[in-house]
């Protein structure tokens, strides 16, 4: 009698593991932060992807997917990285307004250097026991200037696609301020070459602040958008890019260099 009286409370108390929710996109949102940008920059950026998750056309990518939602998560980096926005699920209007507005948070960033490679392992790492199931998993990421810390980009790339993951880039071709000093001549073809990779992957250049905005709302509608691989408004983008080989991977690393040798003259 008391062995059958045990059944029920071994099974009450057995632990409940929690399912993985399915979503269409995981998504990781990495935002350039290093001291190339100046604090104008920076909130541009903050204030882009503000009104990128306000819009209606990244909404109705959002429900163009079998699920209707996605998962994102917003981590700034430079030479390490930080998560300003855990892992959310993107559904509803709400849900892109609340994100919206925790973006909209005043910030002081404190971050240094330039580690693409870092920024990708991290970002990869975050697909791991996230809470979500998606279909496809993709990382974002912006920057004004080559790798120059950690392990090389190209390598950092291989691996993070080994792994099923897409990478994109939105290259920052500026040229203004200190970022002036670090980056290169055709920062797009050297995302093409040396960070983009996986199904899909593309690159889209930002040559002028004022076309920032647009262009973040562009991206994410190009990266979430479910169709016959085509965006309504730019059909042409998804076309996965060829990588070329005439950009130098450790570029970055090797200015770094150059640049120390120069301050550590008496």
């Amino acid at each position: 009698m008391k062995a059958a009286l045990l059944i029920p409370l071994l099974v009450i108390s057995s632990p409940v593991h929690a399912q993985d929710v399915p979503v269409d996109l995981e998504l990781v949102l990495m935002v350039d932060v290093s001291r190339s940008m100046s604090p104008t920059e920076l909130e541009i950026q903050r204030t882009g992807y503000v009104e990128a998750l306000r819009s209606d056309e990244v909404h109705e990518a959002i429900l163009s997917g079998y699920q209707g939602r996605i998962a994102v998560t917003y981590v700034e980096w430079a030479g390490s990285q930080q998560v300003i926005v855990p892992w959310r699920l993107l559904e509803t209007r709400e849900d892109l307004i609340a994100l919206a507005d925790d973006l909209s948070v005043t910030f002081n960033p404190s971050l240094r250097r330039t580690s693409i490679s870092e920024a990708l392992h991290f970002g990869a790492a975050l697909f791991q026991d996230n809470g979500y199931m998606g279909d496809r998993t993709v990382i974002d990421i912006s920057g004004d200037g080559p790798n120059n810390q950690g392990r090389y980009v190209n390598e950092a790339r291989d691996a993070v696609v080994a792994q099923g993951v897409t990478i994109n880039g939105l290259p920052l071709m500026t040229r203004d301020g200190m970022g002036a000093d670090w980056s290169i001549d055709h920062l797009d073809l050297y995302y093409e070459t040396c960070v983009i990779g996986g199904i899909g992957a593309f690159v889209l250049p930002v040559y002028d602040w004022e076309d920032f905005p647009e262009a973040v709302k562009r991206k994410m509608v190009m990266e979430i958008f479910i169709g016959e691989g085509e965006t309504p408004e730019n059909p042409e983008r998804l076309v996965p890019i060829q990588y070329r080989d005439s950009t130098d991977c450790q570029i970055g690393e090797k200015m770094w260099e150059a640049r120390r040798g120069i301050w550590a003259e008496p």
